[in-house]
């Protein structure tokens, strides 16, 4: 049988090499790894002709806040440069290596995963390869530039708001979330223990599946594409969204209904639920109790507006942030019930990739930081999955979203894998 995938064992060697010299050499690959890891590659890559796993010869990116053995776990940020290398690789990690990866380096990202656009005052902003000149998306942003850049196959990140969906969305990527408790989180720096998930980029849902599948621990069997019933929420995520993306998504709708699927538009009623449950209330709380340390001795330090979010968990008591966890554990309770079989559809941003330039000021990156993490937010608040997907319209790169139910992971790509089929012919 034909591998759908572009790695191999056989080219290994050489595909790493090629992969190597852009990384260094190319300037749409300035500053979207903080470290290749040359020798560690070589060394995979020279021994995959021998292995018949699943990932032999798969060139993978591995996002700065996972631990690899020998490496310092940075997060992209200064405060945690000088500490002691790894001891060992995390697990999801070591488990893609035990199939054949070749791990091609840490790559940059938002510092501590605390942004949606992907900006990094220390180390750089990778450059969008689909909008130059526009963030990257974030949080793993060097991971998705170098999908869409060919200097990976796959990248490894986290998601805690859209992390893997923004930058997949603002590349032209595919980007999984998967169910947070799918995927072991040790060895790996948090930013929320409530709302994290480790996951995959590629370009294609099959690329996704199987890493998913590797990472999850569970057998690597490819689902076959089977449909669900898809919900569009109207009172949720359509307002103050760009008119092209509005455009789109409308062609969007109106292809899978061409193609056969059921699609509804109508008001999604947890949503009410939802609007009680603020992320940042975990985001700044959690992130501040692991970080704290070094928030309180190292100010100037972080990111200034990095600092300046975790230092929003002083305006919330203990009382506050246990409500917030009550309420929303009552939230996923009613979003598993009403959602059941079927899945949400959904832009997955309201904004296309916003000018570095324009983002220079605080108000102005505030505001689109919060509307590029808004849709992709309430998979992580539900404790879902969910998958970014994407397809062109009018010359603009853009994303469509689905969400499922927390567990329903193989449904969701199962789903996905008819959807991105009739995505491919929109244009």
């Amino acid at each position: 049988m034909t591998t759908p995938f572009p790695w191999s064992p056989d080219t290994a060697e050489n595909r790493l090499e090629t992969a190597l010299e852009r990384a260094k050499n190319d300037p749409a690959a300035k500053s979207v790894y903080l470290k290749l890891l040359e020798d560690r590659a070589r060394s995979q890559a020279k021994v995959a002709a021998s292995l018949d796993g699943p990932l032999a010869g798969a060139l993978v990116s591995v996002k700065a806040l996972f631990d690899v053995a020998g490496e310092v776990t940075t997060s992209a940020t200064k405060v945690l440069a000088d500490d002691p290398p790894a001891k060992t690789d995390a697990p999801a990690i070591a488990r893609l290596e035990a199939t054949g990866a070749v791990l091609t380096g840490l790559t940059n990202m938002s510092e501590f995963a605390y942004s949606g656009l992907g900006l990094n005052p220390h180390y750089g902003t990778p450059q969008n390869p689909v909008y130059p000149g526009c963030a990257p998306g974030g949080s793993t942003s060097g991971g998705a530039v170098s999908v869409a850049l060919g200097l990976s196959d796959i990248a490894i990140g986290s998601d805690t708001g859209g992390s893997l969906r923004i930058p997949a969305a603002f590349t032209g990527i595919v980007g999984l979330k998967p169910t947070q408790s799918s995927i072991p989180m040790d060895g790996g720096k948090p930013l929320s223990d409530s709302l994290d998930s480790f996951g995959p980029m590629a370009k294609t849902v099959a690329a996704c599946e199987l890493v998913w599948q590797i990472m999850a621990g569970a057998p690597v069997s490819p689902a076959p594409a089977r449909t669900a019933n898809l919900i569009v929420p109207v009172n949720f995520g359509f307002s103050e969204m760009e008119p092209v993306i509005a455009e789109g998504f409308r062609s969007v709708v109106a292809a899978l209904r061409a193609a056969g699927m059921s699609v509804t538009e109508k008001e999604f009623k947890a949503i009410s639920l939802y609007d009680k449950v603020p992320p940042w209330h975990m985001t700044s709380v959690e992130s501040r109790a692991h970080f704290e340390e070094h928030f309180q001795t190292r100010p100037d330090d972080f990111d200034p507006r990095v600092h300046a979010r975790m230092a929003r968990a002083g305006e919330i008591s203990a009382v506050e942030y246990r409500q917030t966890l009550n309420r929303r554990q009552t939230f996923i309770t009613a979003f598993r019930e009403e959602l059941g079989n079927d899945m949400l559809l959904l832009p997955t941003s309201p904004i296309l990739p916003p000018e570095i330039e324009s983002l220079s000021d605080d108000d102005t990156f505030n505001r689109l930081n919060l509307l590029a993490l808004r849709n992709p937010s309430l998979a992580n608040v539900a404790d879902g999955c969910a998958i970014a997907l994407p397809y062109e319209h009018t010359g603009k790169t853009l994303s469509a979203m689905l969400i499922a139910g927390g567990g329903r992971d193989e449904n969701l790509l199962a789903c996905a894998k008819v959807v991105e089929e009739v995505l491919s012919g929109i244009n």
